[in-house]
């Protein structure tokens, strides 16, 4: 592809904006954090014969659990006081 197709094609992306860069960061984050957690249960049952890989996923299950509060309070309080 050359450079002036490369240029054409995504001269117009980022245009229209529905959020503001630091709350599309806080939702595509949470959505990626959403699917790791949703996985980590069948990673913790593939480990059940090995302790320590258990033990590794149920502590990284808690603290994407801590996580995702955390940036769902982020986001309820930039719509609360209409900054979303």
């Amino acid at each position: 592809m050359s450079l002036e197709t490369y240029q054409k094609e995504v001269q117009h992306l980022g245009e229209s904006k529905g959020v503001k860069d630091h709350d599309h960061d806080l939702v595509h984050d949470l959505s990626r954090r959403l699917d790791a957690l949703w996985r980590y249960d069948q990673y913790i049952a593939n480990a059940e014969e090995h302790e320590s890989v258990k033990s590794f996923w149920i502590k990284v299950k808690q603290q994407e659990q801590e996580n995702i509060a955390e940036l769902k309070k982020l986001l309820s309080e930039h719509i609360k006081v209409g900054d979303f």
